[in-house]
């Protein structure tokens, strides 16, 4: 049995392409048990984020398994054939997860929010039964790898999120959000986070509009903020600085008739808008509204780019680890020589 990987990151593939691709926690299920029904696939986990689409696969057949995988994601999403995934095999693919997990292919290096969005993929593969011995074994020790790099390095210092670098974003830009109304779309865990780094930093006011409202009051209340509902945060965008956007709708929530009436009664204050769903909330026509100023996860790369120099000391001591792991993993031993004693037939005097 073989271990395959194939996918796509923010690496190379730019916010647009990648949207296209995700695959929305809901139908991760459905998506997992359609790809071990390919002839070739025996077992799989798609990890869907903000940053990557990736299928971890075990096979028989790795080169034919990599060619349905790749006929598959092209079908489900109608992707034109100059689109190329990257594909890691046997310890290229484990070290690639393994990466993953310590948050070092992250655009935030580091990242905490990878962790558990590993964790949720493989659970859901477990439960639809599409995982045996090499993607449990692999990506048990996937967690081993990441709790192992962030505990014996340093890589965490500094922003470890897409949301808190979000926030550093809108403190570079005001240069003191103790004066600013920040309006939150969404109530997920990314929101949650800006919503904590937004409170360290004394943002003055906080509007949380969720479409489960329950969600909504549950963070605004943590945070000291105000709760709306979903279909009136166009009324109140007038009052407000920056809007961080992170729902799980599949389509945009943020048109330009929606931004254009607040941004008659502005008077000329700009408003910031921070899109960090995957898919994106926000039309991109929006941008071109004088006075807004919209940026995407992509855009994010910059800031991000700060973070990953100030910690570039501690890559390589996570690269050590990750490469311990790899070579001592039982998925990658030579098998036994016929004739051969196994390990638990040898004594020793």
């Amino acid at each position: 049995m073989s271990l395959l990987c194939l996918g796509l990151s923010h690496t190379h593939t730019p916010v647009e392409v990648r949207e296209r691709v995700a695959v929305p926690g809901k139908d991760l299920s459905e998506a997992v048990q359609a790809l071990t029904a390919l002839e070739d696939v025996e077992e799989a986990v798609i990890v869907s984020t903000c940053n990557r689409m990736e299928i971890y696969a075990a096979s028989q057949s790795p080169g034919a398994a990599a060619a349905q995988l790749d006929a598959w994601l092209r079908r489900r999403f109608h992707l034109e054939s100059g689109l190329e995934f990257f594909q890691y095999r046997r310890e290229a693919a484990a070290r690639h997860l393994f990466s993953v997990a310590s948050g070092l292919d992250s655009m935030v290096l580091g990242e905490t929010e990878i962790f558990g969005q590993l964790k949720a993929a493989y659970a859901a593969a477990h439960a639809a039964g599409t995982t045996a011995r090499m993607l449990n074994k692999l990506f048990q020790e996937s967690f081993r790898v990441g709790k192992a790099v962030r505990n014996g390095t340093e890589i965490q210092r500094g922003s470890t999120s897409v949301g808190s670098v979000a926030v550093e974003l809108a403190e570079k830009i005001f240069g003191d959000l103790r004066d600013s109304h920040v309006m939150l779309l969404g109530a997920g865990d990314m929101s949650r986070r800006c919503a904590q780094s937004l409170q360290s930093r004394g943002a003055k006011g906080i509007i949380v509009s969720n479409r489960s409202r329950d969600r909504a009051v549950e963070l605004a209340t943590e945070m000291g903020g105000q709760a709306i509902a979903f279909e009136d945060w166009p009324v109140r965008t007038a009052g407000v600085d920056v809007i961080i956007s992170s729902t799980a709708a599949p389509h945009t929530v943020i048109h330009p008739e929606q931004i254009l009436p607040a941004m008659r009664r502005r008077r000329g204050r700009p408003l910031f808008i921070i899109d960090i769903a995957v898919p994106r909330d926000v039309d991109p026509r929006v941008h071109a509204i004088e006075g807004v100023y919209l940026y995407d996860i992509d855009a994010l790369e910059t800031q991000a780019a700060e973070t990953r120099q100030r910690r570039a000391r501690e890559i390589e001591r996570c690269l050590a680890i990750i490469e311990e792991h790899v070579k001592s993993s039982p998925l990658f031993a030579p098998a036994p020589q016929p004739g051969a004693p196994s390990p638990r037939s040898l004594t020793h005097t």
